[in-house]
C-alpha cells in the first residue's frame, strides 16, 4: 500500500480532507515557489554537501558507494551542530482545533521569511516493501545540504525500480508525508526551536532545529501515524529472525530506547550458534492482519561511542555528525569517535553493515521483548496476559540516554512502547499490541538489561536467555502470589519474595506503573483495564 499526493500523482480536484486543509496546504504550497530546487538523487545531494561551508571531507571511502547511488570515490562526510546534539521532545507541538489558527499563522510567516534563500526539495520512500510504502518530502534551506544528504541516505531514495513498485501498490487514504524545515528560523516565544505536527494530515514543520535526528524522527513518526491508521502496529525497535533447522524460524521483536541494548540484541550473531537475518534495529511496522513485518529504512543511525576510529564497523559509514576529527599517520582526516568531543555522536551506516538483511518478514512475529532497566526485575519475565503484556509495554521503564537533549541519565522514567515520537493517541498502540498478543498469539517477555538489585546484568546473560527461549530450553514457573507473570530459574538472579525488602521494592515498582497509567491525560489516556491488569499482579502478594 502507498500514500497519495498531488505532488506526485495527478489528483487535482480530489477534495480529500487528508490532502487539503489549512496546515497541510500551507506547507505544501511552499514547495512550488521559484526559490525551490528539486534534488533528483543522492549524488546531487552529496555534491552539494561536499561544498557546504563547515563540511569535513574525510579520507574514509564509502564502502559500496556505487550500490548506494554515489560515485565510487565518494568519501565519508562529517558535519557538526552547535550546543544541541540530541532530540528535544519539549519543543514538540501537535496541531488541534484550538491552536490550528495560531500555528498556521506562524507557519505562513516563517515560510515568507525563507523567500530570499534557495531551498531544496528531496523525496524518499519510508517502507521498503510494496505492502507499506510512504512517499516523504523534505524542504530545507541552503546551508543545510548535509542534513538534506543525510536524510536521503537514511531513507530509501527514489529509483526507477522503486517508483514502479510504488506505482503498482494499493493507495492508502493518506497523502504523502510533507516536512518543512528551516533551522535558522526562530519564532516568537520558542527560543529553543519548535516542531509542529499535524498528524491527521501527514505534515510537520521544524523551525530552529538543526539536529539531523529531529528530521529523521519527524519523518518516521508521520509514517508511523499513517501505519497506525491502516491496521499496522508502529514499532520503534529492532527485529531479527532466527533461521532454524527443518525450515523453521523464530522472529523476535525487541523494544527499547537508545542505550537499552536494542541494537546489540538485534545485530548479535550469538557466537555463531544461530543463522540470523535482520529486518532493522530501529523502525518497522507489524501487520495486525497477518503478523508480518516491514522495515522502514535501509540505513542505520547509530551512536559512535562504542566504535573507536579503527573499528571494523566503521567500514560501513556514510556520514557522521557531532564528532571530532584528526589526522592519521598518512595525513588523512579521520573521525574522533567514542563521544570525546561531545555526547551522542552519531553516524549513518549503510545497509551493508548487516550481512543478512531483508525488507520484510512474511511469517508472523513470534515474540515481543520489552527491554527495561528496572532493578526490581530479574533478567527475564514472561507475561501471560495480552492485557498485561500491552500494559507492561505502556509502562516500559528505562533510563534516559544522551540521545535526549537535557536528559538526566540516572532518572528512571516510563516511555510507552519505547516510542517518545508518537503523534496519535496512546490507546492506538495499546490496542494494537494487545491485539498482537491476543489474536496473533505473539508471546510477550520483559527483559531487564540494567541491574537486578545490586547485580549488573551482563550482555552475555541477556543474549543467552534469548537463545534459550528460541530453542525452547528455558522453563518459566509461577510464583505464589503473582498473577500474570512467570519467572525463570537463572543462577544469581532469582527474586526472593520471602524477603520483605525485595517484596516491597517489587510492589512499589508495580504500583509506580499503576500511578503512571492513572496520571496519563489528554490523548495518552488508557482504559482502566491497563492499570487493573498491573494491580492484579500484586493483589495476592502477602
Amino acid at each position: 500500500m502507498a500514500t497519495k499526493s498531488n505532488i506526485t500523482r495527478d489528483l487535482i480536484g480530489n477534495n480529500s480532507p487528508k490532502l487539503y486543509n489549512k496546515i497541510r496546504t500551507t506547507i505544501e504550497t511552499a514547495y512550488y515557489r521559484n526559490n525551490v530546487v528539486k534534488i533528483n538523487n543522492v549524488q546531487e545531494a552529496y555534491d552539494l554537501a561536499v561544498t557546504n561551508p563547515g563540511t569535513i571531507v574525510t579520507g574514509l571511502p564509502i564502502h559500496n558507494a556505487k550500490e548506494l547511488g554515489l560515485e565510487k570515490d565518494s568519501k565519508v562526510l562529517i558535519f557538526n551542530d552547535g550546543i544541541i546534539t540530541g532530540r528535544n521532545a519539549n519543543v514538540r507541538r501537535l496541531v488541534n482545533a484550538d491552536n490550528k489558527e495560531k500555528y498556521s499563522t506562524r507557519l505562513r510567516n516563517a515560510i515568507f521569511n525563507s523567500r530570499n534563500i534557495t531551498m531544496y526539495h528531496a523525496t524518499c520512500y519510508v517502507g521498503l516493501h510494496e505492502d507499506f510504502m510512504v512517499k516523504a518530502h523534505l524542504l530545507i534551506p541552503e546551508g543545510y545540504e548535509n542534513t538534506l544528504y543525510n536524510w536521503m541516505m537514511n531513507f530509501q531514495s527514489c529509483t526507477k525500480e522503486l517508483d514502479e513498485r510504488y506505482g503498482k501498490s494499493q493507495l492508502f487514504d493518506d497523502g504523502d508525508v510533507l516536512l518543512y524545515s528551516d533551522p535558522d528560523e526562530f519564532i516568537e516565544d520558542y527560543d529553543d526551536g519548535i516542531s509542529i505536527f499535524d498528524n491527521q494530515h501527514g505534515v510537520g514543520a521544524l523551525l530552529g532545529l538543526r539536529y539531523f535526528g529531529e528530521h529523521k524522527k519527524a519523518t518516521l513518526t508521520l509514517a508511523w501515524t499513517i501505519a497506525s491508521r491502516n491496521n499496522y502496529t508502529a514499532c520503534h525497535g529492532g527485529q531479527k529472525r532466527f533461521n532454524l533447522p527443518n525450515n523453521k524460524t523464530y522472529i523476535a521483536g525487541v523494544f527499547g530506547l537508545s542505550g537499552s541494548g536494542k541494537s546489540t540484541i538485534t545485530h548479535s550473531k550469538h557466537g555463531g550458534k544461530f543463522d540470523v537475518t535482520v529486518l532493522h534495529d530501529d523502525a518497522f511496522v507489524i501487520s495486525n492482519k497477518d503478523g508480518s513485518s516491514i522495515a522502514l529504512e535501509p540505513s542505520y543511525f547509530d551512536k559512535v561511542q562504542d566504535y573507536p576510529t579503527d573499528s571494523e564497523d566503521n567500514k560501513y559509514l556514510i556520514s557522521i555528525q557531532n564528532v571530532g576529527a584528526t589526522l592519521d599517520d598518512q595525513g588523512l582526516v579521520v573521525p574522533v569517535t567514542e563521544d570525546i568531543r561531545n555526547g551522542n555522536g552519531r553516524a549513518i551506516k549503510s545497509i551493508f553493515w548487516t550481512k543478512n538483511r531483508v525488507n520484510k518478514f512474511e511469517n508472523k512475529v513470534d515474540s515481543i521483548f520489552w527491554i527495561m532497566k528496572d532493578d526490581s526485575l530479574p533478567p527475564i519475565v514472561k507475561v501471560t496476559s495480552p492485557t498485561l503484556g500491552s500494559a507492561m509495554g505502556s509502562t516500559l521503564a528505562t533510563k534516559r540516554s544522551s540521545a535526549e537533549h537535557g536528559s538526566n541519565p540516572n532518572e528512571l522514567v516510563f516511555e510507552p512502547y519505547a516510542n517518545p515520537f508518537r503523534l496519535y493517541p496512546l490507546i492506538n498502540d495499546y490496542e494494537k499490541f494487545k491485539d498482537l498478543f491476543e489474536n496473533t498469539q505473539v508471546q510477550c517477555y520483559v527483559i531487564n538489561t540494567g541491574s537486578f538489585l545490586t547485580y549488573d546484568i551482563k550482555k552475555e546473560t541477556t543474549l543467552g536467555i534469548i537463545e534459550k527461549i528460541v530453542d525452547g530450553s528455558i522453563d518459566f514457573k509461577e510464583q505464589e502470589g503473582i498473577d500474570g507473570l512467570l519467572f525463570a530459574d537463572i543462577k544469581g538472579y532469582n527474586p526472593d519474595f520471602s524477603s520483605e525488602q525485595y517484596k516491597e521494592l517489587f510492589i512499589d515498582r508495580m504500583n509506580s506503573r499503576v500511578r503512571y497509567i492513572e496520571s496519563l491525560h489528554g490523548q495518552d489516556i488508557l482504559p482502566e483495564e491497563a492499570a487493573e491488569s498491573i494491580k492484579n499482579v500484586i493483589k495476592n502478594l502477602k
